[in-house]
Order: structure tokens, then sequence, then C-alpha cells
């Protein structure tokens, strides 16, 4: 493997805050011209917004992280299916924080119960590079696993 990888995403925005737009484009294809905007962001409409972003981002390294732990154990992971939810809440003296990441997690792994399941998920948690980064910023990282 390669001794340092880089990923980019480019990001136009046009316009001031509140009615502005943008759109989110990745080098790989696998995203062109995304919309966002202040509503995607704060209103849910149609497009994406930067916390729906590191909330994919943080999904699928956390499953890479906590499959690679199982693996490293001996045990052979099924499945893994994450979801993570980006807590954005108002800052103290306005603005807004990404204050909080929640990972719920189920799998198929045989050879595990429920405790050590979660066990294992919360030391996936603490391998996942983007846990890792996110963690200084966060108020918490919360996992909840479920064997399935």
């Amino acid at each position: 493997m390669p001794e340092e990888l880089r990923r980019s995403a480019h990001a136009v925005w046009n316009g001031d805050l509140r009615g502005g737009n943008g759109t989110i484009t990745a080098p790989s294809g696998i995203f062109t011209d995304v919309p966002y905007s202040f509503i995607t962001r704060f209103e849910n409409s149609p497009g994406t917004n930067p916390e729906e972003l590191i909330a994919a981002a943080h999904a699928a390294c956390y499953s890479m992280a906590f499959s690679n732990v199982l693996a490293k154990k001996g045990y052979q992971p099924r499945n893994i299916h994450t979801q993570a939810t980006a807590i954005f809440s108002p800052k103290e003296g306005g603005g807004f924080r990404l204050s909080r990441m929640i990972l719920e997690v189920d799998g198929e792994v045989a050879g595990l119960d429920q405790n050590a399941f979660q066990r294992e998920a919360e030391e996936g948690e603490r391998a996942c590079p983007v846990s890792n980064l996110l963690r200084p910023g966060l108020d918490s990282i919360e996992v909840h696993a479920k064997l399935k």
C-alpha cells in the first residue's frame, strides 16, 4: 500500500448564506454537481449538506474499521450495517457546531454474543480514522450495536 493517499472533493458556492446555493463534486465521478444550500442544510429540502456527507463518510469508515477489528480477532463478519447520525447543534455565542455522532450498527457475526459484539463495536469506533478525526471536536460518539 502507498504511504500516503489523497482524496478530494470540490465545492462551489454562489451568493450569500441564506439565498445562495452550491454544488459538490467528487473527482471519482461517484457524484457530480450535487446541490446544497441553506435550505438543504437547515430545512431538509432536497439536496445534501456537509453534515450528511460527514455522516456518510463516518458510516463507511466505521463499517470497514469494525470489520477489520473482528477479522483480526478471528471472526468472519457476514455483514456490518451502520447508520451514522450527525447531531448539528446551536453553539454558545451563536452559530452551529457538530456536537455528537451516533453510530447504530447491526451485523451478522458467528461466534459472538451481544455483549461481545457491543465491546468489539466500541473497539471498532476507536480504530476508525474518521472517528479519530472527529472525536476531539465532539462531545461524544455513541455506539449502539445489535447482533443479528
